[in-house]
């Protein structure tokens, strides 16, 4: 074969491979190219592309399947919230731990007539009948009660004529011992919220006024503080404000609440959600009742049902009775007739902060035989505290 030949064959060989590289490269472009009116993220292929309205992700947030060759539902990444509660949707609690701690200044400022007034008193020169019996009122206008008041006075100038005239560090480390005794830091001052194999039943009654409902509500609040499960029960049906108000508290912590029609059958409430609470598995159902006057024998009667009625269906762990602060000895009729429906099994003491009249604390256990369970140290949705005698005492001694 000539030279020509071999030249011409060479020629076309070259071309083929150029128009084959041409070609190829071409294809590679539109393949790549995006279809009209879709920004695609570069580097991905059309059936694998991801819109750009989707997050740019980086290659760890994609993950491809070997086996199915499919990449699973983009992780959208958004901002952090600013706290739990935005991913919750309901507020958190304040911590039930050192509340009482928390709020003692606010219990000094409202009790500083028993303090300062007892050692201003006892801080005298001369202790004469005069200053004694000063100090005999104070502690009943104090509310402390007859009994109390006289054991305390008794106890007191006994010390004094045994020492003399004590100092006032010594006369504040004997009104301390004096009242913390009267108050009682034995007693068992547990709520019952935790049951094994059941929720606990809680039961708050008290005539209206007290703040009955909103203590229920707060009482939620501190339980939930504490990692229980709570569910509320409206049964207070009478009152056409009261299933609202608890609503109200229970969607601002995530706590279910069963309510009834009003006028309705508040024991039929209160069974219901008992019933839900167990189905539920939750840890506590706090049921608020109706706060009938205790003058009305019928209406008190009918807590006594709501008590039965819930019994058919589980014991009830607590009856806190809600008694105002402020009412003072006549929150003590109160407590007697409550005691006589219902056993109760302990106290909330609400607007305790804006009293000087501490002393109830002493007489309505007396009066009762039950604890002080809870007080109530103002208007704020977390101002409800596991009472606590040693901190009580101090409010008062150092107010």
């Amino acid at each position: 074969m000539s030279a020509q030949v071999w030249i011409a064959l060479a020629v076309i060989v070259v071309l083929l491979v150029a128009v084959s590289i041409f070609v190829s490269r071409r294809n590679e472009t539109q393949k790549q190219a995006p279809r009209p009116g879709i920004d695609y993220a570069p580097g991905v292929g059309d059936d694998d592309s991801i819109p750009r309205d989707t997050p740019r992700q980086s290659i760890d947030q994609i993950v491809i399947s070997d086996a199915l060759n499919v990449i699973p539902e983009p992780v959208i990444e958004t901002q952090s919230p600013d706290s739990e509660e935005a991913v919750l949707g309901f507020e958190i609690p304040d911590s039930a731990v050192g509340r009482m701690h928390r709020l003692r200044a606010r219990l000094a400022r409202s009790n500083n007539a028993i303090g300062k007034g007892l050692l201003g008193l006892l801080g005298r020169d001369n202790l004469d009948a005069d200053t004694w019996e000063e100090i005999e009122e104070t502690l009943l206008a104090a509310d402390l009660g007859v009994a109390p008041t006289m054991e305390l006075l008794e106890a007191l100038r006994t010390a004094v004529q045994v020492e003399g005239h004590p100092s006032q560090e010594r006369l504040t480390d004997l009104l301390r011992a004096s009242l913390l005794e009267l108050v009682n830091p034995n007693l068992n001052r547990t709520l019952n919220t935790k049951v094994e194999g059941r929720p606990a039943v809680v039961l708050v009654v008290g005539v209206n006024g007290t703040g009955k409902t909103t203590t229920t509500g707060k009482l939620a609040r501190l339980l939930i503080a504490e990692d229980q499960t709570v569910l509320l029960g409206a049964a207070d049906t009478f009152r056409a404000a009261a299933a609202e108000q608890l609503q109200t508290w229970g969607d601002r912590v995530g706590a279910p609440v069963v309510r009834g029609p009003e006028g309705g059958d508040p024991a039929a409430v209160a069974f219901d959600a008992v019933t839900t609470a167990i189905e539920a598995q939750l840890d506590t159902a706090v049921i608020d009742t109706a706060g009938r006057l205790h003058t009305k024998t019928g209406l008190m009667d009918e807590l006594g049902k709501v008590k039965r009625v819930i019994e058919k269906q589980s014991p009830v762990d607590e009856v806190l009775l809600v008694l105002d602060a402020t009412t003072g000895q006549n929150g003590l009729v109160q407590a007697r007739v409550f005691a006589e429906v219902v056993d109760v099994t302990g106290v909330v003491l609400t607007k305790l902060d804006g009293t000087a009249r501490g002393g109830i604390v002493v007489a309505v256990q007396r009066e009762l035989g039950v604890p002080v369970k809870l007080v109530g140290l103002g208007e704020g949705p977390d101002d409800l505290a596991p009472f606590d005698a040693v901190e009580f005492v101090e409010a008062i001694i150092h107010g």
